[in-house]
């Protein structure tokens, strides 16, 4: 087929399906965004813990490391069992998928603060707490959201596959224009997916600048 009959069908296919386009891309958006809060807020936690419990460092990045190395269709089978077929499993492998670059990116941005910064604080009194919260914690956020940026990104191309366990999303069109060998459907799923991604990292990435401090800008 060529690439006029392709583009063709593309236009046919937006001008029958687009509320199911818009539906389906809100639903794309719910999987990353929920998986994205909750691995956020655990990762973040069990990245300071690793900070602060080093011999907890290897089981904690190791663990997730792990989960990174496991196929998405297979851990996407693994929760089933769990969670059933449908959006929780969906959002409970995109929450695991998730846990790594923001945990790494925690560890590693807390590390990284000058010594000499923090041993300052303490020489104003600052406790343990007032020290992370205060000093370590706003000086890692631009590393920490690097890491979000990078997780988020990820889930998008992943939460296509949300469509093999029913729980919906952008990957049903690219799922049904395979079985269909419609490429233009194909496309009406793969293309506004592309542009969630693109979206998502160009937000991040202002947001990663914002919170860098001007003197570390490049």
């Amino acid at each position: 087929m060529n690439n006029m009959n392709i583009w063709q069908q593309l236009v046919e296919q937006t001008q029958l399906r687009w509320g199911e386009v818009l539906e389906a891309t809100f639903v794309h958006i719910q999987l990353v965004f929920f998986s994205m809060i909750i691995a956020t807020i655990l990762a973040v936690t069990l990245g300071i813990v690793a900070t602060r419990v080093p011999w907890l460092k290897n089981i904690i990045l190791g663990g997730t490391g792990v989960l990174q190395t496991i196929p998405s269709l297979a851990l996407l089978g693994f929760m089933i069992p769990i969670f059933g077929i449908g959006v929780y499993t969906a959002i409970a492998a995109l929450f695991l998928y998730s846990l790594l670059p923001i945990m790494r990116n925690t560890y590693t941005g807390i590390k990284d603060v000058d010594q000499a910064t923090i041993e300052a604080a303490r020489g104003l009194g600052m406790t343990n707490m007032q020290i992370l919260f205060k000093v370590e914690l706003p000086l890692a956020i631009p590393v920490i959201m690097a890491g979000i940026r990078t997780a988020a990104v990820i889930n998008v191309g992943n939460a296509t596959l949300a469509a093999f366990i029913g729980a919906g999303g952008l990957g049903d069109f690219i799922f049904l224009g395979i079985t269909r060998g419609i490429d233009g459907l194909i496309l009406l799923g793969a293309i506004p997916a592309t542009l969630l991604a693109i979206v998502i990292e160009t937000f991040f990435s202002a947001v990663e600048r914002w919170t860098t401090p001007k003197g570390l800008r490049k």
